[in-house]
């Protein structure tokens, strides 16, 4: 006579207490997809508002030859963007305007959403993310001020160091160039005091031309000029002819 071997089965309490480590198991693997997600979301929006940023003012840390040559948007047109729009797309036919100075995304408008799929909040000095319940803020710049209007100066003499004096001030021209802040450009023109010094404000981030022009023989010196965000600029020029 032969005997099966009995199976043992789950008894109740058993089937509830894998019930009850199953239902832990999956709590604790959500909460975990959930936490990896939200760390996803915030670092694509930390990353996004850098790249904002860097459309709107340039890069700090791109240099070519020991300058400066990345001040995006503002650099390029002379005032801040009137929306983020402006980054991908002229605003207004500007003859300045070197963008796009973004990607627009695979959806053409995901620049302007946050991780969570909040469009970001444009209000000048900042940019400010809502997407996840806590604002996120990446400051653009401290004050229009940094960027817009920054001081250009110095003092000229001819090759023996001479000063123009008040014979020769109204014989030198200055010119600085730069962007007007409607997609064009303006040209700022002084003469010198006596002591050979002069003074542009008002000036905006960016790489800028200077020419100064002694008139009765048309000698010019030229210079490529980069202002950076509340740095003023100074100078010291010299004529390589002895002038006056």
């Amino acid at each position: 006579m032969s005997t099966r071997p009995r199976h043992k089965g789950f008894t109740l309490i058993e089937m509830v207490v894998m019930i009850v480590v199953l239902g832990i198991i999956a709590v604790v693997a959500t909460k975990t997809l959930t936490q990896s997600v939200q760390t996803a979301r915030y670092e694509h929006t930390k990353r996004e508002l850098d790249e904002l940023t860097h459309a709107i003012v340039g890069n700090p840390g791109v240099f070519t030859g020991g300058v400066r040559t990345d001040f995006g948007y503002v650099g390029d047109v002379g005032a801040l963007p009137p929306n983020l729009d402006a980054l991908v797309q002229n605003p207004g036919l500007y003859a300045t305007w070197e963008g796009p100075y973004m990607s627009r995304g695979i959806a053409g408008d995901d620049f302007k959403k946050d991780g969570w799929g909040s469009e970001y909040v444009f209000a000048g000095t900042l940019i400010r993310s809502t997407g996840s319940g806590a604002d996120i803020d990446r400051v653009i710049t401290g004050s229009t001020t940094e960027l817009l209007a920054n001081t250009v100066e110095g003092t000229l003499a001819d090759a023996d160091q001479g000063l123009p004096g008040e014979i020769f001030r109204d014989s030198l021209l200055i010119r600085l160039i730069y962007p007007d802040g409607s997609g064009g450009l303006t040209t700022a023109a002084i003469v010198p005091d006596p002591h050979g010094y002069f003074r542009f404000t008002g000036v905006p981030v960016g790489n800028h031309g200077l020419s100064i022009i002694y008139i009765p023989d048309s000698d010019t010196v030229t210079l490529a000029i980069t202002v950076c965000p509340g740095r003023d600029v100074k100078l010291d020029v010299v004529f390589p002819a002895d002038l006056w």
